[in-house]
């Protein structure tokens, strides 16, 4: 695992315990699944690259519009759904033919694989990757490499 792998998880282990909040990205006071991912981002990179727009709940559910997934490629660098690594940024579909809506960040892989995520009702957790999750996942991105300063 390289230096950077390992602060990216670093990083979203410092988000364990932060409330969740519809569409804040604050460490320690409110975050939803894309404000961890906005807040890993940041203390890793530095600025954010855009600031999205207001969401609902149920954004591009009904247009049935993959949005989540076309912001990510916009800034993440795309991978194999099934070629795992320590801080990989991971879509998932939580309904069948529902749009994908939920992001987690790699943090173990193998056997004991794991994610961190911000899950409604919970707050920011490192769940164990188990088959329910598994098999929701239809993307996996990689941070783009923190250049030199």
């Amino acid at each position: 695992m390289s230096a950077f792998q390992t602060g990216l998880v670093a990083e979203a282990r410092a988000w364990l315990g932060t409330p969740y909040v519809h569409q804040m990205a604050c460490r320690g006071a409110g975050c939803d699944c894309l404000g961890l991912v906005r807040g890993v981002w940041r203390g890793v990179h530095g600025a954010e690259p855009e600031v999205p727009p207001a969401y609902s709940m149920d954004w591009s559910e009904p247009q049935g519009e993959e949005r989540l997934w076309a912001a990510a490629l916009l800034h993440l660098v795309p991978k194999p759904r099934d070629d795992a690594a320590v801080g990989d940024v991971i879509l998932f579909r939580m309904k069948s033919g529902a749009v994908a809506k939920h992001l987690g960040i790699q943090s173990e892989i193998g056997a004991t694989a794991r994610f961190i995520h911000a899950y409604s009702g919970h707050g920011v957790v490192e769940s164990p990757l188990s088959a329910p999750w598994a098999r929701r996942i239809v993307a996996r991105f990689e941070f783009p490499a923190k250049e030199a300063s």
